[in-house]
């Protein structure tokens, strides 16, 4: 047993001295490498032709550079490493795989050896070291998750500004520059990519299904197949898209009134999810002696693990109760 302890405390601390050597020396390059290149895409001549890999998926490619370089490079030949790498890039955050999966490593080899220093048991490196790792994949989900939330709330603004370019006599691509230009991060990027695969020779259908697969929303599935559809049969399209504005405007109003009429449920399951941990702060004040049982009887031990994971069980499934679908 001690042997294993040793083993693991090596390997956690070759971890996490490797990461910070990467940190020291990889990360402030890969910062300066970044605005480098963000600096020369802003200069660049607009009218620059784009090299095409032949796979029809976009004219414009931008890999994230990150510690395991080969390691990156293997894994975009992979449908998993693929469908991961637009998984980051719907978070926003610039970072690549390899970047991600040695921070999920460090977080739960120190989450892991934590867990094991406290509770004493091997079981315990496993399970506390596995939420460890997960901390980095639950962090963007959020991000996505906002991203794609602020992006839906200002689409009604952008489909707006392209309905007015339109009813000024301006082409549609006009209207998508406007949005580029004039609206700010998520709406205005994800247009400006749009607008320069167009305008690099990519077809406007290939350049729409991209902005789909870019930024996975009903609302933006819908913009792009009344644009094909228009392009194919004709008709009012600023119309269309202030219809479709519309439509999204008030279904957020009516996903703000169901929040509205599920606070009182929400802030239930926060108490109940709360109540656990601040009465077990409140003991130890108290009566540390009755406290220090579960840490250090092998039965308190195995109760405050299963307690974890049933507090984890309560908070998906109360969020699941609470979330309506609009």
């Amino acid at each position: 047993m001690l042997y294993i302890l040793t083993l693991i405390a090596f390997v956690i601390g070759a971890a996490l001295v490797l990461g910070s050597y990467f940190g020291v020396t990889k990360v402030p390059g890969m910062m300066l490498q970044r605005k480098l290149d963000a600096r020369l895409q802003e200069i660049s001549l607009p009218d620059a032709p784009a090299e095409s890999d032949g796979s029809g998926q976009g004219l414009l490619k931008t890999a994230q550079t990150g510690m395991l370089p080969a390691f990156d490079k293997m894994m975009e030949g992979t449908a998993k490493g693929s469908a991961v790498s637009h998984w980051l890039e719907q978070t926003g955050v610039k970072i690549s795989l390899s970047t991600l999966l040695l921070l999920a490593i460090v977080c739960g080899g120190a989450f892991g050896f934590l867990g094991l220093i406290l509770v004493k048991l091997p079981i315990a490196f496993v399970f506390v070291g596995g939420m460890g790792a997960a901390l980095p994949f639950i962090f963007l989900n959020m991000k996505r998750t906002r991203r794609i939330h602020k992006f839906e709330e200002e689409f009604p603004e952008a489909l707006d500004l392209i309905a007015r370019a339109l009813k000024a006599g301006h082409a549609f691509v006009t209207g998508l520059k406007m949005v580029a230009d004039e609206m700010s991060d998520p709406v205005g990027p994800e247009f400006r990519k749009t607008f320069d695969e167009q305008n690099f020779g990519l077809p406007m259908k290939e350049a729409l299904e991209n902005l789909t697969t870019r930024v996975p929303s009903l609302d933006v599935r819908f913009f792009a197949t009344a644009v094909l559809i228009q392009r194919e049969t004709g008709g009012n399209l600023s119309e269309i898209l202030e219809n479709l504005a519309h439509v999204v405007r008030e279904r957020f109003k009516i996903l703000r009134q169901v929040r509205v009429h599920t606070a009182h449920g929400r802030l239930t399951g926060y108490v109940l999810l709360a109540l656990p941990v601040v009465l077990s702060m409140a003991l130890m004040f108290i009566n540390p002696e009755h406290m220090n049982l579960l840490f250090r009887e092998r039965m308190g031990q195995m109760l405050l693990m299963v307690a974890i994971g049933m507090q984890v069980i309560g908070y998906f499934w109360i969020r699941h109760v609470v979330k309506i679908e609009v």
